[in-house]
């Protein structure tokens, strides 16, 4: 579990394609206070750290993590929002974030406000109905605001974020440009609202109870 609050931008060293990819991120963590097998977000999904070493580690990613996200795409040199798992006790500064990428959006527009800077990410169909505004959402691993939504015919839609300078600086969004891909996870919330509103679903038993077992408790004397 992850907050959507960045605490490093790595860069990708080395990148190994194989039965899994292999990926070396070099990083300013402590990397001797990281166990192997430690969880990481790297921008928006989340691995497991399977060797390390003085500011590094590497970690594996299947063929569905490659098609499924931008990470097919990442390179040496690539920069990553870097994100280590949430402890008991920690402060929650963003929203509760699973590092479980659920597609992939566009930039579709970049433009100065003032000193920040406004972001439009066009979303594929499928996920448009978990986004509202004022909702959070993650890209790229990171917590935003949903600031207005714009729906197109084709059922896609354009969601508009503020970043405001300490996020621009802080994240990989200062590399972002129109036509780049990035990953999105929808609110957890949204997820569980959106199976309830699917229609007037009548209630199912669970198997092996009738249905006329359901009752209300018997009143009390």
């Amino acid at each position: 579990m992850y907050t959507g609050i960045i605490t490093d931008i790595g860069r990708v060293r080395e990148v190994v394609p194989g039965g899994v990819t292999r990926v070396v991120v070099e990083t300013a963590y402590d990397t001797a206070a990281i166990s192997l097998g430690a969880s990481i977000a790297l921008s928006g999904p989340c691995f497991t750290v399977v060797e390390k070493g003085p500011g590094w580690f590497a970690i594996e990613a299947s063929n569905e993590t490659l098609a499924l996200t931008t990470v097919g795409g990442w390179r040496p040199g690539t920069r990553l929002n870097l994100e280590q798992s949430l402890k008991v006790g920690d402060e929650m500064g963003g929203h509760y974030v699973t590092g479980h990428v659920d597609g992939v959006a566009t930039v579709s527009a970049r433009t100065p406000d003032g000193d920040s800077w406004r972001f439009r990410f066009r979303l594929p169909a499928r996920l448009t109905r978990f986004v509202a505004p004022k909702g959070s959402i993650a890209i790229d691993g990171v917590s935003l605001t949903v600031n207005e939504v714009i729906d197109h015919p084709d059922g896609s839609a354009d969601i508009g974020v503020n970043i405001i300078p300490h996020t621009l600086s802080c994240t990989t969004f200062s590399d972002r440009q129109v036509g780049d891909r990035v990953n999105v996870e929808i609110d957890m919330l949204a997820r569980y609202v959106a199976r309830l509103a699917e229609g007037d679903r009548a209630v199912r038993p669970l198997p092996g109870f009738a249905a006329d077992a359901i009752a209300e408790p018997p009143a009390a004397d």
